[in-house]
């Protein structure tokens, strides 16, 4: 897998191709929007998508703990699609969550879809975390905050060739605070030219790094294209 490293309001952060980012001063994993259980809750609504997600989502989460061993995670809401979303999940991928947990300090923080997450979800549930000089939260201040580190948007970024273009999921940043691609299998993107970015960045200083397969590529704002 490849990463990339970034200076965030001067501190050390290491984009990992998988979609989360490392903090490797304080051993820490953040991902954003992990969305498990999403398809059983459209199954719920009639609308049946294969009951798979949370299983690869798991795989991949599994896959990077491995190789960064982090002594702390941090799961930045919309971490289950919705309330009752820990308590549909198999018992394999239960136990391989609890199996995830084990050993380091796991921290949930709870998103628009996520509220409210049950006693028995391991670790510990915060709205929002001041941490390490660092501000962890679900969803994007309105103004600017100097290292805040967030999700929810599910960053993605477009890119035009000659004959083609090409779109992908992606980290998006100004050197001064940060938001996560969604790391979930079945969530989707939003462009980062959409007006819902226009708001967090300091203008003209937008960088995106998109993921394509093992590999990241930052590309400056004035060289991405709306969709």
């Amino acid at each position: 897998m490849a990463e990339a490293n970034l200076r965030l309001a001067g501190a050390v952060a290491v984009l990992d191709s998988s979609g989360a980012m490392w903090l490797p001063e304080c051993r820490t994993l953040i991902v954003a929007d992990l969305h498990l259980e999403k398809a059983s809750s459209f199954a719920r609504r009639g609308m049946f998508l294969p009951p798979y997600d949370s299983a690869a989502t798991l795989s991949f989460l599994a896959e990077v703990v491995g190789r960064r061993e982090p002594r702390r995670v941090v799961s930045l809401g919309d971490s289950f699609h919705d309330c009752g979303g820990h308590g549909r999940l198999s018992e394999s991928d239960r136990a391989r969550l609890a199996e995830l947990q084990r050993g380091r300090d796991w921290i949930w923080v709870t998103g628009n879809h996520d509220p409210e997450l049950p006693a028995n979800v391991g670790g510990e549930v915060v709205p929002e975390l001041a941490w390490s000089a660092f501000v962890f939260r679900h969803e994007p201040a309105s103004h600017r905050v100097p290292r805040e580190v967030a999700g929810h948007l599910h960053p993605a970024a477009k890119v035009r060739g000659p004959g083609r273009s090409v779109r992908r999921r992606a980290f998006a940043t100004d050197g001064s605070r940060i938001v996560l691609p969604a790391f979930g299998v079945l969530a989707g993107g939003l462009n980062v030219l959409d007006a819902a970015f226009a708001r967090l960045f300091v203008p003209g200083a937008l960088r995106a790094f998109l993921i394509g397969g093992d590999r990241l590529f930052p590309v400056a704002g004035s060289m991405l294209s709306p969709d």
